[in-house]
């Protein structure tokens, strides 16, 4: 290309060692950044307002052209923490669940858990801002990203999405993936690969930066966040898109 190329990335904390280098200036004459919450990113890939995303991987099959890029991404091999669905009841007894505005693969996902792992058929109620408050009584809410790391402090029940969906199917989950709307350069995406592997190299050093006293980060990183998009994160990734399709999401 002959202009830099536009990346957008997830305003959370668990995307922080993937865009580590970029914020310490790495690739800072080959990329203009953006950061915004997850459905925000995806709405800016699919509307051609940048080239390059972290996005949620429900976007995919909206997707006319696209192309998983780094060999790293937002995953889980089991619980997650920051994806969770919270109630003051048991499952069982949840009558309405809240979804959270902020991720549609996350309210996906819990759609799926709900009704092919739980076996229950709570009513689905969209949100728009910060709904947190409501979550009380028999109505439950899906929380996504740091708030949900807060809201663990707060809830009764906590039920990890990352945890049941390796109880479900035996394989760990993609929540999102760095994708490209348009065919890049190797080149690009050889140095965009060393540049998200450097905070994950330098893990420590991004831990000392964020000051967050909801939730150990290191146990975060190293433990719940699982960033490498191997081969069998991609077999998990392939699961969720067929029960996309199996129901209709």
């Amino acid at each position: 290309m002959d202009r830099k190329i536009r990346v957008g990335a997830v305003s959370y904390l668990n995307t922080k060692p993937l865009i580590y280098g970029l914020e310490k200036g790495m690739m800072k004459e080959e990329i203009d950044l953006v950061v915004d919450f997850p459905a925000n990113i995806a709405s800016k890939l699919l509307n051609d307002e940048i080239d390059l995303g972290l996005v949620p991987v429900a976007l995919i099959p909206r997707l006319g052209e696209y192309h998983i890029v780094s060999d790293f991404g937002i995953c889980s091999n089991g619980p997650v923490a920051s994806v969770c669905l919270f109630s003051e009841v048991p499952i069982i007894e949840v009558k309405e669940v809240l979804l959270d505005y902020q991720s549609r693969t996350s309210v996906r996902l819990a759609k799926i858990l709900l009704k092919e792992y739980w076996k229950v058929s709570p009513d689905f109620s969209e949100t728009h801002e910060d709904f947190r408050s409501a979550i009380a009584g028999s109505t439950a809410g899906v929380v996504i990203g740091d708030r949900a790391l807060e809201q663990r402090l707060q809830s009764t029940f906590i039920y990890d999405l990352g945890e049941a969906w390796k109880q479900l199917t035996g394989l760990p989950f993609v929540y999102a993936a760095w994708i490209s709307n348009k065919k890049l350069d190797d080149a690009f995406i050889f140095q965009f690969n060393a540049t998200n592997k450097f905070g994950l190299d330098h893990i420590e050093e991004v831990i000392k930066e964020i000051n967050f006293v909801h939730y150990p980060m290191q146990e975060y990183f190293t433990h719940n966040i699982d960033y490498r998009l191997d081969e069998i994160k991609k077999s998990g990734l392939a699961q969720y898109l067929h029960y996309l399709e199996k129901f209709g999401l």
